[in-house]
Parts: structure tokens; sequence; C-alpha cells
């Protein structure tokens, strides 16, 4: 397969096609009752197929292979850096979350520049590291740090690629159309496998020997000319370059159509048409707003910026470079992310059970909510923001909420019946009432009929429990 149309993509990709290349023996070791169940798993990536171990034997060595050919992600997979640390990027196998899902979320590096003070950089790198946020069960933070020589002097960028190094172990973009300057800060961090930036039609030779000699991934850079983007990648390719990505120039302003147009080709290319030397991990820039950026306020360009990174983590991009580094600017964007890269056919759920909150004991209040990621998280941050001490019950209800699992019958009395037995609230509490959401008042009835708990129908949203707690748990109680 060398780049031509006609590619079998993942959507044509069946389990059919997947088990008829196993070895068919049913033996179970995957863990799975038989091959076709295995070869399902397989295609919608939910185990690699080396899960298999009889595939893993010499005697079926050649399907293996064919299975590794047939299964690899329309976009290459890129590792940068080493370590715990590393960030993995790419690896797309779709062009459309709704067709699969999509996998390694958009990488946010931010930059320091090498005529910035000592202080300023170890500023820089102490916000990036210190940026999180606790978002429905994950935490956000940012990845990468962009080392740019805006000096060219190779001195001052090995000095501070060197001081980034040294207090960082996040991976790192070392940032310079000069070889000279790029091997200078190769130099003071040999092994720690960094993204060059970049490749362009004139120092081609000279970054493609970089990134043999120092084993790193390079970009390559052509922007707004992707007949040429195309024909440096067959070069440094065929050069023994590998691990590539892809900056097809990022313009704002009059030039921003351009560039979106411009991502979205290169990612239909790889996805829709197998163009395997388009098929690998995107950059965008947003920073560059700051180059056009005289007469402007600040918050107006950092506000440039942010929207400029948002259109592009929805328009392919693998990996961005970024100058702000304000909450405001920053947090939507790792939030859209985090929104972009959950599977689009499961539900974000957490595990149902019973969570206690604070130091309850036989009198506090029993609640229960769904286990519907984003509701329970903003129930629990209600609850601990208040500092209130109580059971909360986490029924199953397949990732949907409150009122959705109400009206789909994913949530009924006798579910909650059930977690109620299951939970041994019984011998927890010496009180028999039960605070169910609003939403569910229609069950209330039911609920005490099943379980023989007093049902009190609490508030319809959770921001209001401490209030009604205060005001009416006393009394009921």
């Amino acid at each position: 397969m060398s780049g031509k149309e006609g590619k079998v993509g993942v959507k044509e990709l069946s389990p059919i096609d997947v088990y008829k290349l196993l070895p068919r023996t049913n033996c179970k070791e995957c863990g799975e009752e038989n091959c076709m169940a295995f070869a399902a798993k397989v295609v919608n990536r939910e185990v690699p197929i080396e899960k298999c171990a009889p595939l893993l034997k010499k005697e079926f060595e050649k399907a293996y292979k064919q299975l590794k050919e047939m299964l690899k992600p329309a976009v290459k997979e890129v590792v940068i850096g080493t370590g715990e640390k590393a960030v993995k990027i790419g690896g797309k196998l779709v062009m459309y979350r709704h067709e699969l899902t999509y996998f390694n979320p958009t990488a946010i590096a931010i930059d320091v520049t090498d005529e910035m003070s000592e202080d300023e950089i170890l500023s820089r790198i102490k916000r990036v590291e210190e940026f999180r946020f606790e978002y429905i069960g994950q935490t956000l933070k940012l990845d990468m740090i962009a080392v740019r020589s805006t000096s060219n002097d190779p001195d001052k960028f090995k000095a501070t690629v060197r001081k980034v190094a040294e207090n960082t172990k996040l991976p790192m973009v070392l940032c310079s159309l000069n070889p000279t300057v790029l091997e200078a800060g190769l130099m003071a961090a040999p092994k720690t496998r960094p993204l060059l930036y970049a490749a362009t039609k004139d120092n081609w030779r000279d970054m493609a020997e970089l990134a043999l000699m120092y084993g790193c991934p390079l970009t390559v850079f052509a922007p707004g000319n992707l007949k040429l983007l195309k024909s440096l990648v067959k070069t440094l390719v065929e050069y023994g370059v590998q691990d590539l990505v892809l900056d097809p120039g990022t313009f704002a302003g009059e030039g921003l159509a351009d560039t979106l147009n411009n991502f979205t080709m290169i990612r239909r290319a790889a996805c829709k048409h197998g163009d395997e030397l388009l098929g690998f991990p995107l950059m965008g820039v947003p920073m560059t707003v700051w180059l056009d950026s005289a007469g402007l306020a600040q918050e107006i360009v950092k506000w440039r910026e942010a929207y400029l990174a948002a259109m592009l983590i929805v328009r392919f991009a693998d990996i961005l470079i970024m100058h702000s580094l304000d909450g405001w600017a920053l947090l939507p964007n790792v939030v859209l992310r985090a929104n972009i890269y959950t599977d689009p056919r499961k539900p974000v759920a957490v595990e149902p059970g019973l969570r206690v909150f604070g130091a309850p004991d036989e009198n506090s209040p029993v609640m229960f909510t769904t286990n519907f990621a984003l509701t329970y998280y903003t129930v629990a941050s209600d609850l601990e923001s208040a500092k209130i001490n109580a059971y909360l019950l986490v029924v199953d209800t397949e990732g949907l909420a409150v009122d959705s699992s109400v009206a789909g019958r994913k949530l009924t009395a006798e579910k909650i019946a059930e977690a109620l037995k299951a939970s041994g609230l019984e011998n927890k509490v010496k009180h028999r009432k039960l605070i169910i959401p609003g939403k569910a008042a229609r069950l209330s009835g039911e609920i005490e009929e099943l379980s023989g708990w007093q049902v009190i129908v609490g508030p319809r949203d959770s921001s209001e429990i401490p209030k009604f707690l205060q005001e009416k748990w006393q009394t009921q109680a």
C-alpha cells in the first residue's frame, strides 16, 4: 500500500476481515468467548491483536503482519519525549469522531524563547506544570514546552534548552530553521527525543541528518503549499526519516479560511483516500497571531489565539504551540479537547456504588444520583464545597442523566431499591429516609413501595442541596 486511493478504510473493515486471518481456534485465551467476538473487539479498537496468543506463533507470522497492516491507523502515531511524560500524537483511525473515536488528544505546547530571562523561563515552566483542572473525573493539563530560538545564537539556544531540560520532564519542541542552532539545542538534551521544528525546502537534508542522528521526530514546514509539503515528506521518508509531523502553515486574519481548508484536505487525503504521504500528525501554531499584533491590546491578541486554537482542535490538529498562559484563554480549549476526545459511542460514566462525603454518621442524609459522569461530578462538587456529611448512592443508568434515564426507563424504582439493598446502607444509618433528585419525583411512590424507605423529593438542581438540607433535613430526620 503506497498512498493509492481505494485503500481499505476503517469504516469498510468488518469483523469478518479480521476473523479470516485469526487462527480460529476459539481457545478463549484472549478472554473472549470465541474468535469472532475477539475480531469484533479488534475492529472497534477495544483490544490489540497481540492478545491472541496463537497469532504470535511462528506459523501465523504472515497473518499477523497482514493484520498489522490492515489495522494500522490512517494517521501515523508519533511519540515525543521519553518516559512517563512522553506524549503520543496522531494515531487517528478516522476523519470524523462519529465514525469510531479519536485517540491521542491534541497536545498543547507553551513556548519559551532563548531571549527570555531565566526568571521568566522558569516562571512559564512552573505555570505550565501547575495548570490543572478537574473535569468530570479527568485532570486537564498542558503537555509540552516549545523552546524557540529568536536570537539565532547557538550558544544562547543551547543554554535555554539545558535550563528547560533541568527544570521539567515535559517533552520539548525545539524550534529553529537553522540546523546549527537546532543541533546546539540537541546537544544540551541529547536523549530527550524532542520534536524538531522544522524541515523546509531549504534545510531538509541537514534537518533529516539531525533527526536520524538523535532519533527525533521532525516537523515538515511548507506554509500554504500542500504540493511542496507532500514532496518534502516523500523526500524525507525516502531519506529514512519515518516519524514526521506536518505543518501546512497557520495564518490568522485573511489567511484563516485557507489554513482550515489545508488542515481538512490533508486529513481527508489520509483518512478517505489512503494517501500515506499525508498520513502524519498535523501541527497548528496559534501563537502566530502574536506576530501580527502591533497596536492591539494584549487581551485581544490572547482572545484571537484562543479562538484560533479552538478552530484548529476541531480541524484535526494533533499538536498546538501557544503563547498565552491565561486560564481564561486555555481552559475553554482543554475542555473542548476533552469533549472531542471522548468515545462518542459510549456515555461518559462513573462506577456505580456508594460514595461517602465528609464524615457521615447514623443520622446523616442519604441521597442518590445516576452514574452519568457530568451529573455525578456536579453533585459531588456541590456536596464537597458545602462540606456536607452524607451518603450518595450512585445508581447504574448506563451513563445517562437523571431526566433522560427516567424517561428511557434506565432509572427505575426497581434499580434504586436493588442498589439500596446492595449498598449496605441499612447497617450504616438508623433512619430509613432517601432524598431523591427532583427530576425523579415521579418514581417516589414506587421507590417507597419496593424499598420500604421513606422518600423525600429533593431539589431539581444539586446546587440547591445545601439549602434544602438546612431547611428540610433536620425536620425530617
